[in-house]
């Protein structure tokens, strides 16, 4: 029976012989009318009712999931575009790749612009040359990227005593996955372009577990081990040569707020992980605190307090010692 504060009705209607059976092998079909007039209904949440009033479309994560596979195939080619091309084939396919991909990264950039309302005072012309502006900037970035990338794998496999070699760290990984998505990511938000950013690192999380908000700042030769439940906030600053495991958080300990209750946005509230810092599985690091330098924070600790440089945290307690290898995983 159909509940009756629903304010249109649902009706099941026999089909003719013949005709398309449902899932269960009876012929039906539903009276849709009333469900798609309500839903076609301006929503109650005035924020998702911008669309409605500025019809413009909005950035397509299916969109940025192609510019992502085109970028990763450019900056490894041989893994992720085409490992047949050599010489000048190669130079073709990332030429053309690329520039097939920064078009719809434009695109995606245009969008954002629009429905961020900072270049509602422009026409679509300007707006035009304002997204292939910042679209250009982005791209001069990608040797940059890729040489962290490399630095990224070599740390990877130099880390893990079951790695064979770079390629199968590059295919395998989840924790390259995340950082590939991760520094590019970072380079679009460091643009201005949040949302684009953030959309392309959930792309990443929802693949491999890993979750890093794309303003987190990772130096060079950073190596995620396993991967699966990494948490890194928005700003957090991270040294070179860092090495975390799995159900790392790397998170904030409060929300300031101001006077009216509203949280404060875009404080520093997360931790500063110094060089050469190994933080071990399920370790839970809050707060803008500091791990000094050469540290090394146990499994499973709750880490509050800032930690001085050559630090062993075991069990939430800090000393000065010293850690000769490590047992790994």
């Amino acid at each position: 029976m159909v509940p009756q504060e629903l304010p249109f009705p649902i009706r099941i209607v026999e089909q003719p012989e013949g005709s398309r059976a449902g899932a269960g092998g009876s012929p039906c079909t539903w009276d849709l009318g009333g469900i798609v007039e309500a839903l076609s209904q301006p929503t109650s949440h005035t924020g998702l009712d911008w669309a409605r009033h500025h019809p413009f479309p909005l950035p397509s994560p299916e969109l940025l999931q192609r510019v992502f596979t085109g970028l990763r195939s450019v900056l490894f080619p041989h893994h992720f575009g085409d490992p047949d091309r050599s010489g000048a084939g190669l130079t073709y396919f990332i030429g053309h790749t690329l520039d097939q991909t920064l078009q719809l990264l434009a695109e995606q950039v245009k969008r954002e612009l629009w429905l961020s309302g900072s270049a509602l005072h422009l026409d679509l012309n300007a707006l035009q040359l304002q997204a292939i502006e910042l679209t250009g900037q982005f791209a001069a970035q990608l040797p940059g990227i890729r040489r962290l990338l490399e630095g990224d794998l070599l740390a990877a496999h130099l880390g893990d005593p079951a790695a064979k070699n770079l390629d199968e760290v590059l295919f395998c990984y989840p924790g390259i996955r995340a950082i590939t998505t991760h520094r590019i990511a970072h380079e679009l938000y460091r643009l201005g372009l949040p949302l684009i950013a953030r959309i392309i690192s959930e792309l990443g999380h929802s693949e491999t577990g890993v979750d890093i908000h794309p303003g987190a700042s990772i130096g060079a030769e950073f190596f995620i081990d396993h991967g699966t439940g990494v948490v890194i906030g928005e700003t957090c600053i991270i040294g070179e040569r860092v090495r975390l495991y799995q159900a790392v958080t790397l998170g904030a300990r409060s929300f300031p707020r101001d006077e009216s209750g509203a949280l404060i946005k875009g404080q520093p509230r997360h931790p500063i992980v110094e060089d050469d810092v190994v933080i071990y599985a399920g370790a839970t690091v809050l707060g803008r605190i500091t791990i000094g330098a050469h540290s090394t924070i146990g499994g499973n600790v709750w880490v509050t307090q800032s930690v001085p440089a050559g630090s062993f945290v075991s069990q939430a307690k800090a000393r000065q010692d010293t850690f000769d290898g490590g047992a790994g995983i």
